[in-house]
């Protein structure tokens, strides 16, 4: 079972995310920024991706949304689940990206993880139980 997280992060918040996830999945879990990530999706049984709410509860548009808009269409039938930090509203971005990816056939675990703000220890450790939960998924 071949398994990588894929984030971007503006203000570390959503890297630290990242970071307590891959714990949660184990050592055997690949960690990527997404300009670092230079692999194929195809080639990961499990996907976790991470991007913050930007702007009007979206998607990082410099270079998040390029990259998924890029490999969504390699999601079908892939067990994928999402996080992402925030600062405003309630959600709406990570409610959107999870029928966006249900849309085009993945397997979208769970609603997908958000947290206001940088992960405080309640917060890090919903991020550990989504990383154990979504590899024993």
């Amino acid at each position: 079972m071949k398994s990588a997280i894929i984030y971007w992060s503006g203000t570390g918040n959503t890297e630290v995310m990242a970071k307590e996830i891959a714990q949660g999945m184990g050592a055997d879990t690949e960690i990527f920024t997404v300009d670092a990530f230079k692999g194929n999706v195809s080639d990961y049984d499990k996907l976790v991706f991470g991007c913050p709410s930007m702007g009007d509860e979206v998607l990082e548009e410099g270079e998040f949304e390029p990259f998924f808009s890029s490999i969504e269409s390699s999601l079908k039938g892939k067990k994928v689940a999402l996080f992402g930090s925030y600062g405003w509203g309630d959600g709406q971005w990570m409610r959107d990206w999870c029928d966006r990816c249900e849309k085009i056939g993945a397997n979208v675990f769970d609603e997908g993880l958000i947290i206001c703000g940088f992960p405080d220890t309640e917060g890090k450790e919903r991020c550990v139980k989504l990383g154990q939960d979504f590899l024993a998924y």
